[in-house]
C-alpha cells in the first residue's frame, strides 16, 4: 500500500485517508492505485462491513495533481478510473468523511462514495473551467443525477463553489458536522455495519441500478436479487435475534 494512501480497521469500518496534506490531497497516480486496493480489500474481506474514504491534514481532496497532469501523469487505475474508484465504486458501502475543500476531482471522488458526512466549514465544487478543463471524472455527468440540472449546471459552467449548508440542502450530502467529519462519518457506518452485511449489499446494488430497469421488469429483476437474501443464514439469524431480543450474530452468509 502506497504512503500516499493510509488504511486502518475499526469495528468493521475501513478507514481510507488520502495522505498528501502538503499537497492538499492533490490525486497523483500512486494515490488512485492505493484507493483501488483499499476498496479491492473492503470487498473481499468478510469482516469489513462498510468503508469510509477521507483526507489527512483538514482537506478532503482538491483534485487532480496538476504538477504530475504536467508530466504526463495520469491518476487513473484501469477498470477503477480516476482515483481508483470513481468509475467501479465498492459492492459495499463507503462514505465520504470531508473536510476542508472536495474540488475539481476531489468532488468527483465524493460523489462517487454512497453517503457523505461533511464538516460545517467544507466547500464543494467542479472548477475546472476555470483552467480550461473539463470535469471528466464524473463531474460533469454524476452530478445531474444527484442535484437538480440547473444547478449542476451553473457549477460546471461557472466553476464556483458551495458550501456544506448549501450542499446539504440540495441533497449532495447527507450530514453536516460542526465537529471532525469522520467522528460523523464513523457513526453514520457503525449504524450500517451493525446491520445484515448481505442485506445491505443488495438493497445498495438495488438502488443503484433500478432506476435504468424497464418498469414492467423492476420487481422481477428486484426479485432475482432479494430471493438469496430472504433464504440466508442471516435472514434466519435476524428473525431470531428479534425473536429472543438480541443482537443478531451475523456471518454475512
Amino acid at each position: 500500500m502506497s504512503e500516499e494512501v493510509l488504511t486502518h480497521e475499526e469495528d468493521g469500518v475501513l478507514i481510507v485517508t488520502i495522505n498528501r496534506p502538503e499537497a492538499k490531497n492533490a490525486m497523483t497516480k500512486a494515490a488512485a492505485e492505493g484507493i483501488a486496493a483499499a476498496m479491492d480489500r473492503l470487498d473481499a474481506d468478510d469482516g469489513l462491513r462498510v468503508g469510509i474514504l477521507t483526507g489527512a491534514g483538514g482537506t478532503f481532496c482538491s483534485g487532480m495533481d496538476l504538477k504530475g497532469f504536467l508530466r504526463g501523469e495520469s491518476p487513473v487505475v484501469e477498470g477503477r478510473g480516476f482515483g481508483g474508484v470513481v468509475q467501479a465504486p465498492p459492492k459495499k458501502p463507503l462514505i465520504a468523511a470531508v473536510e476542508g475543500y472536495a474540488l475539481a476531482g476531489g468532488l468527483e471522488l465524493m460523489i462517487a462514495c454512497d453517503l457523505v458526512v461533511a464538516n460545517a466549514a467544507a466547500k464543494f465544487g467542479i472548477p475546472e473551467v476555470k483552467r480550461g478543463l473539463v470535469a471528466a471524472a464524473g463531474g460533469v455527468m454524476m452530478l445531474p443525477d444527484q442535484i437538480p440540472e440547473r444547478i449542476a449546471l451553473e457549477l460546471a459552467m461557472t466553476g464556483d463553489f458551495i458550501d456544506a449548508p448549501r450542499a446539504y440542502d440540495l441533497g449532495l450530502i447527507n450530514r453536516v458536522v460542526d465537529g471532525p467529519a469522520l467522528e460523523g462519518a464513523m457513526a453514520l457506518a457503525s449504524s450500517i455495519a451493525a446491520n445484515g452485511p448481505l442485506a445491505v449489499r443488495v438493497s445498495k446494488q438495488i438502488v443503484k441500478e433500478s432506476r435504468g430497469w424497464p418498469m414492467d421488469e423492476r420487481y422481477d429483476r428486484q426479485a432475482q436479487l432479494i430471493a438469496p437474501v430472504f433464504v440466508s443464514e442471516d435472514a434466519r439469524e435476524g428473525a431470531a435475534a428479534f425473536a429472543e431480543k438480541r443482537k443478531p450474530n451475523w456471518k454475512g452468509k
